[in-house]
């Protein structure tokens, strides 16, 4: 539409040039003594036009030619800046592929076009941006290649162009060139420098998920088993695993921290700072109790741990392992109560029912078993753990009924029986 209507227009201009032009009947009169020309006025218009048409022309022609030499300086430099940046597209590209000498040589090509550029006097507004990235590349390229010297001197060179120059982008270059440091250091395993690095960023930087992964691994690496717990209780708050992953990282985490624990008083500390759900474990639950009872703690606490694994130990649900199941039943017998204990005949109380209602679960006639042979019932203790041994499956239980099967039958004075249970105790197989 906008085209037709042009044509219209430039059709209306011709034919009122045209009607101007053919009425016109004006004349010019140019006096040359000794002579005079007569032109029409139509001419002269024509003739003025195309003398000022031809100085425009010459002027602009002019103009173009002693522009010559700054416009070739020009396009050399566009040259370079655009070399600079096809030698850093190269490093990038490089470095993707694993050609990794391949790609520092073209980071410090970047380098000596860009300083080409600086030396001729043209000065890029993202000049300190194309150096730094330059220098990182160069870093991780050298990184890749074990070369630590030329890694740390051109993570020294970004981090000084970076702190030297000025605009929006610098604070993000500054904190990535960080953040790839603790990296590199964490591949070194040199976890403390990786955590130092990490505790020198920002506040709001440390809260990234990429910075707290980065903590949770080298405080993993480090041995802290606290840091790396709080850690990835927020990254597990921020959906950065999956639930399953989640829950296993965190069990391993407690249980790692729960096994450096060498002080009674330090892990009820650490006990009563798990949530209830993280006290439900079974792992961590049954770690805790063993390594309580194994620091001199006492059997009632432990057991006070334990009691909300109860009810599960009864009718295991679909989620527990047999490992997971072996760990409980190990903690619970060895904090099951004595005869001179307050709780005695509630836990007996307890464990028969449970038994009883379940007559052919093994584990519960291994634990009432041997909980009758701390109450001294040596008949009711033979009977049950005869039952269990028969049934059970994991070596552990097997080989301490097999054992106390043993002592019952010394204590009965019955030899024979005796050298039998202790063989058999013998031939469980390794855990």
């Amino acid at each position: 539409m906008r085209a037709a209507l042009w044509l219209i227009v430039l059709f209306a201009l011709a034919a009122a040039a045209a009607w101007l032009a053919g009425n016109n009947q004006g004349v010019v009169t140019l006096f040359l003594f000794p002579h005079r020309v007569d032109i029409s006025l139509n001419l002269a218009l024509l003739l003025v036009f195309s003398f000022v048409l031809l100085v425009v022309l010459v002027q602009r022609a002019l103009g173009a030619f002693l522009a010559l030499p700054k416009r070739a300086q020009l396009w050399r430099l566009q040259q370079k800046e655009r070399a600079s940046h096809a030698a850093m597209l190269d490093a990038i590209g490089h470095f993707m592929a694993g050609r990794f000498l391949r790609a520092r040589k073209a980071a410090l090509q970047t380098l000596d076009k860009e300083a080409l550029l600086h030396g001729a006097g043209v000065t890029l507004d993202h000049a300190v941006s194309l150096r730094a990235l330059a220098h990182i590349m160069a870093a991780e390229s050298s990184h890749a290649l074990q070369d630590k010297v030329q890694r740390e001197h051109h993570w020294d060179q970004a981090m000084l162009q970076l702190q030297a120059g000025q605009g929006i982008g610098r604070q993000s270059w500054l904190e990535g060139a960080q953040l790839r440091s603790a990296r590199w250091l964490l591949d070194d395993r040199d976890a403390a420098a990786s955590l130092a690095c990490l505790q020198n960023l920002p506040p709001a930087v440390g809260r990234r998920m990429v910075a707290m992964r980065l903590h949770l691994k080298a405080a993993r690496l480090a041995g802290q088993p606290a840091q790396a717990l709080e850690t990835a209780l927020l990254l597990a708050k921020h959906r950065a695993f999956s639930p399953v992953a989640a829950e296993s990282l965190v069990t391993r985490l407690i249980l790692e921290l729960i096994e450096q624990t060498h002080d009674v008083d330090v892990l009820q500390r650490v006990w009563l700072r798990l949530t209830p759900s993280q006290r439900h474990l079974p792992d961590v639950a049954a770690e805790a109790v063993l390594r309580c009872l194994k620091l001199g703690g006492k059997a009632d606490t432990a057991r006070l741990w334990l009691q909300d694994l109860w009810a599960p130990v009864q009718a295991p649900p679909a989620n527990w392992s047999a490992h997971q199941l072996l760990q409980v039943v190990l903690a619970f017998d060895a904090c099951l109560p004595g005869l001179d204990e307050e709780d005695a005949f509630a836990w007996l109380s307890r464990v028969e029912s449970a038994q009883q209602s379940q007559p052919r679960a093994p584990h519960l006639q291994y634990l009432a078993g041997m909980l009758c042979l701390r109450h001294r019932l040596w008949g009711k203790a033979q009977s049950l753990l005869t039952l269990s041994v028969k049934n059970l499956q994991a070596p552990p239980l097997q080989r301490k009924a097999w054992i106390a099967l043993a002592e019952l039958a010394t204590q009965r004075q019955d030899p024979a029986q005796a050298l039998a249970a202790w063989q058999q105790a013998a031939l469980v197989r390794p855990d």
